[in-house]
């Protein structure tokens, strides 16, 4: 399924630069075939600032579909073309390229994944997950660490895919319970408060790629 006409499409541009990484942008959708995928030069979604793109670029994308669907998938600029309004040309997607998440009803799937965490500047610390899913996590760590319920966390987790591929989600989480164990470490389980969609994309594309795993077996 490809974006319509006039539907808005939201991106982010990789970049070494992870303030830049961050920044998300949109564009209407003005035309779609099997070539490519034309539409407006992006606006800052805060700002309404023009974003400047370049032949080559590399874009994390996704467009809301009927019921509220998000559609991510990852493109490339492939140049621009000049009409009454400048035009930027992006690749289209495959079917099987794009992942569809409905919002309310995330995949959570089991996975020993790291996990640095901050709770203050004086308590930062590292652990691993027992299962992540694109609503929040569970990870266990030392239970030394004065963790519970409703403290505030800054993460970051490593997400690893089957291309071989790394990459890292940054969020913010509220414990919402915290569960001592014989072993001397805590389970603890985090809702996300603070994630920007395209880092949610990352542990989602993470999930469904352990659940194929998962059926294969």
């Amino acid at each position: 399924m490809l974006p319509k006409v006039n539907s808005v499409l939201y991106l982010q541009v990789n970049s070494i630069d992870e303030e830049e990484a961050k920044q998300e942008y949109k564009a209407r959708i003005a035309d779609v075939n099997a070539n490519y995928i034309s539409m407006e030069v992006p606006i800052h979604t805060k700002t309404g600032k023009l974003k400047r793109l370049y032949a080559g670029d590399q874009v994390n994308a996704y467009f809301v579909s009927d019921g509220g669907v998000k559609n991510y998938f990852n493109t490339v600029i492939l140049g621009f073309k000049e009409e009454v309004l400048r035009l930027v040309l992006i690749k289209p997607p495959e079917a099987a390229q794009i992942t569809q998440v409905q919002r309310r009803n995330f995949l959570r799937v089991p996975g020993e994944l790291e996990l640095a965490v901050k709770l203050s500047e004086q308590m930062q610390f590292l652990a691993t997950t027992e299962d992540v899913g694109g609503g929040g996590i569970s990870f266990f760590c030392d239970g030394r660490i004065p963790l519970a319920k409703h403290d505030a966390l800054s993460c970051w987790l490593l997400t690893p895919y089957k291309n071989g591929q790394v990459d890292h989600a940054n969020f913010k989480g509220e414990v919402v319970r915290t569960k001592p164990l014989e072993t001397g470490k805590q389970i603890v389980m985090l809702s996300f408060t603070e994630i920007q969609d395209f880092e949610r994309q990352k542990i989602i594309r993470y999930c469904f790629e352990r659940q194929l795993d998962f059926r294969k077996r």
